[in-house]
């Protein structure tokens, strides 16, 4: 909770609040492929590979998936709820459009996955490291990074409320146009913005991160240092 100042000003930043994933006793997958707005419940799907399958517009509710790789798996407009993914792995993973709520990204190690204009409400995405993340227009609410590493992350026109990085590093992230409130970066072990710096409004850093960030606000601001 944010306490306010004698001018009314924010001191701390809103913690988002972090799912809590409780899953009831799974039945296992029983095989085959991924179906376009399938509906799946209460389901384990365990050191499969779903490369390729198209389960667009599929509802995923109390599942887990565990170890299972997802090279070019098609899950744009999916939903995915209460549910946990556990050391997935795979490039190209399209979750475009998708819906995720009260979900655990746990050591996924994934690169080009397609999030973007995907809704993402009480997500943690804990451990692992994933590349050129495409988050362009989502909707962040209560998402929590913890670490983990993202590589060159997009983030451009995304909305990010109460988000938080705690020890991830941040390498090469771009948040251009991106809209900001209560998001805490005090937390990240790396903070590299390659682009997007003049958006940070409505987020929290560090002094030390401050001085590491100078030379990029100097040149948004068109400030010359000279010594």
């Amino acid at each position: 909770m944010a306490r306010k100042g004698q001018q009314g000003q924010r001191e701390t930043v809103m913690a988002a609040r972090r799912p809590e994933v409780r899953l009831p006793e799974l039945s296992a997958w029983a095989g085959g492929e991924l179906e376009p707005d399938g509906d799946y419940d209460g389901l384990e799907f365990a050191d499969l590979d779903l490369g390729g399958q198209e389960g667009i517009g599929a509802r995923f509710m109390d599942c887990a998936l565990r170890r299972c790789a997802l090279d070019e798996t098609g899950l744009a407009k999916a939903r995915i709820l209460d549910s946990v993914l556990e050391g997935v792995r795979g490039v190209g993973t399209d979750l475009s459009g998708a819906s995720l709520r009260d979900v655990e990204l746990v050591e996924a190690r994934l690169g080009g996955v397609q999030l973007h204009g995907a809704v993402l409400e009480r997500v943690v995405v804990r451990g692992g490291k994933i590349d050129y993340l495409n988050l362009r227009k989502a909707r962040l609410k209560d998402v929590v990074f913890e670490g983990c590493v993202l590589v060159e992350a997009d983030f451009g026109g995304a909305v990010l409320e109460r988000v938080e990085f705690r020890g991830c590093a941040l390498r090469g992230v771009d948040f251009t146009g991106a809209r900001m409130a209560d998001v805490d970066l005090r937390g990240a072990a790396e903070l590299d913005i390659a682009r997007g710096v003049d958006a940070l409004f409505g987020a929290v850093i560090s002094p030390s991160q401050l001085l590491d960030l100078a030379p990029a606000l100097a040149a948004q601001l068109g400030l010359r240092v000279v010594s």
